[in-house]
């Protein structure tokens, strides 16, 4: 399987929420590793600094996310966002709680966010039962909500950030705490940032919350874009990403799926915004796509 590694997107913007790693002044702060895994049809975003894990999304049950994990030495996550409840991105958290198809130990999962939606359903029934019954911690995201760090300042439920240093950053941007229906237009959209680096993840917003969201945050920016609902057509308008205008996008996608994912007109305004195929990746022909994002260097690799 190829793996791409995209070393440092140098870029910028300000935000605030907590961080994994404080750097102790006594050396260069770690990078932080962002590795966009192939699970087919679906998203499962791992994120690590310092030697600690977190993940935005788990991918399908049946993609074999626990594996994925244990090969990269992973058996905790500081913590799981779930950016809705659609089983191509929270299937795999039953994976990582021991009861998907995988005979792997479990991962253990320290804390679990989800967004407001309140419709239930299986897999967010299902998710949130695991999650009680291993006594892990829930707690609801909406905009401008705190996400817990590995380590460092603040707490799992927020706190001040004062006097991190080069510490990686999240902020939840999406959705409002009024927003409450479910599926695509509730995903939890998270911008990360990491000294000049700054990364957006947007699950499957579809293109009437990607309108909402401008309207809320107008001067929004990332250098490096997950392309929303696996390249539909329903999401990534041009207006959108014009706005964001990233450096680099990936897209998570299952090869030949039966949705016609990525769509051409979706890959077109990608080509229009980059201006250059080399800073765009897809899960379906790069394999696990990897990013590292280290403060003031802004050097890319071209492809293993």
């Amino acid at each position: 399987m190829a793996v791409v590694f995209a070393l440092t997107v140098f870029f910028s913007l300000v935000l605030a929420s907590c961080s994994f790693v404080v750097d102790d002044g006594t050396s260069e702060p770690a990078p932080l590793r962002v590795s966009f895994l192939d699970v087919g049809q679906g998203l499962a975003v791992l994120v690590e600094n310092g030697g600690r894990y977190a993940m935005y999304d788990t991918g399908p049950d049946s993609a074999g996310v626990v594996d994925s994990l244990v090969v990269r030495g992973v058996d905790t996550l500081e913590w799981v966002v779930m950016s809705h409840n659609h089983r191509d991105h929270a299937g795999g958290f039953m994976e990582l709680a021991g009861r998907g198809p995988s005979k792997t130990a479990r991962v253990a999962v320290k804390h679990l966010y989800v967004g407001p939606d309140t419709a239930g359903g299986f897999v967010r029934d299902s998710v949130l039962g695991l999650a009680r019954r291993f006594g892990i911690p829930v707690d609801t995201l909406v905009r401008g909500s705190s996400l817990g760090q590995i380590s460092g300042c603040g707490s799992i439920a927020g706190g001040d950030c004062a006097g991190a240093g080069d510490a990686p950053r999240f902020d939840v941007l999406w959705p409002p705490d009024y927003v409450h229906e479910g599926g695509n237009p509730a995903s939890v959209v998270l911008r990360v940032e990491f000294g000049a680096a700054s990364l957006l993840l947007t699950g499957d917003l579809d293109s009437a919350g990607e309108r909402r969201l401008l309207e809320l945050s107008p001067t929004l920016g990332a250098g490096l874009l997950q392309v929303g609902h696996h390249g539909s057509a329903g999401s990534s308008t041009l207006r959108f990403l014009s706005q964001v205008a990233p450096d680099y996008a990936v897209i998570s996608v299952g090869a030949g799926n039966g949705y016609g994912h990525p769509r051409e007109e979706v890959l077109r305004k990608l080509g229009l915004v980059l201006g250059d195929t080399a800073r765009f990746f897809r899960t379906d022909r790069d394999g696990t796509v990897e990013f590292e994002l280290w403060p003031d260097i802004g050097v890319v690799t071209g492809r293993d």
